[in-house]
C-alpha cells in the first residue's frame, strides 16, 4: 500500500538523518564531544571550531550523503507507484521530498542523541542534490560566496538555503519542475532559518563567531 511506503520512507529518512557524524568524527579525530563546545551543535561548523578542518570536511560530506541517500532510497521504495488526490498524482516526487525533510528533522532532532543535533544545512543540500542538482548548485554557490565574503558561516548558510527557494520559484512556474521540490526548499529553508535564530541575534549584536574562530567549552 502506498501510504505504508510513504510512512516507511519518512522513518528511514529520519533514521538516516539521525546518524550523528559530527559526534562520531569529533571523537575519532580529536577525542572531543563537539556538543560540549561552542554552539553545542553537531554540524560541520561547530566541528571545524573544535576538531579542525579535516574533521569538518568529513562531517559535511557524510551529512550531505545521508540527505541524498534518503531521497535515493525513497525513490527505490515507492518506484512508479502513485495515487490521485484531486488534481494531483502523489508518488515518487512526494516520497522523496518527505524523506529529505525527514532526514533534516533527524539531523536537527536525532533520536540517538536525545534529540539534540545540528542545524540541518548540509543534510538539506544533500537532499536537494538528489532532488534537483541545479538548485543545489545555485544555493551552494551563494552559501560559499556569502560565507567567504562575510566570514560568517551562519549568514552563508541562510543565504544559501534561501537562494535555493528563490531559484526554484521560476524553475517551477516556467520550466515545470515538480512542485514537491519547491515545497521541500520552502519548508527546509524556514526550518533552517528558525534553527539559526540564536545566530541571528548574535549577528545583530555583533557577537557572532567568524569562520576559523575556536570555540571554548560551554
Amino acid at each position: 500500500m502506498l501510504i505504508a511506503k510513504f510512512v516507511a520512507v519518512v522513518i528511514l529518512g529520519y533514521l538516516l538523518g539521525s546518524i550523528p557524524f559530527g559526534v562520531l568524527i569529533g571523537r575519532l579525530t580529536a577525542r572531543v564531544d563537539v556538543r560540549e563546545y561552542g554552539s553545542g551543535k553537531t554540524g560541520a561548523t561547530n566541528v571545524l571550531r573544535t576538531a579542525g578542518r579535516k574533521a569538518a570536511a568529513l562531517v559535511a560530506g557524510f551529512d550531505i550523503i545521508k540527505g541524498a541517500l534518503a531521497v535515493v532510497f525513497a525513490g527505490l521504495i515507492v518506484g512508479r507507484s502513485y495515487m490521485v488526490v484531486g488534481d494531483f498524482a502523489l508518488g515518487a516526487f512526494l516520497a522523496q521530498a518527505l524523506a529529505a525533510l525527514a532526514a533534516i528533522a533527524g539531523h536537527v532532532w536525532p533520536v540517538f542523541l536525545k534529540f539534540r543535533g545540528g542545524r540541518g544545512v548540509a543534510t538539506f543540500f544533500g537532499g536537494l542534490i538528489a532532488l534537483c542538482p541545479v538548485a543545489a548548485l545555485f544555493g551552494g554557490q551563494i552559501a560559499i560566496i556569502s560565507a567567504g565574503l562575510t566570514q560568517f558561516a551562519s549568514l552563508g548558510s541562510m543565504a544559501g538555503v534561501i537562494g535555493t527557494y528563490a531559484i526554484l520559484v521560476p524553475l517551477t512556474l516556467m520550466n515545470g519542475f515538480p512542485i514537491e521540490y519547491l515545497a521541500y526548499t520552502l519548508i527546509g529553508t524556514i526550518l533552517i532559518v528558525v534553527m539559526h535564530r540564536d545566530n541571528i541575534v548574535r549577528l545583530i549584536s555583533g557577537k557572532e563567531r567568524k569562520l576559523g574562530e575556536k570555540a571554548g567549552k560551554t
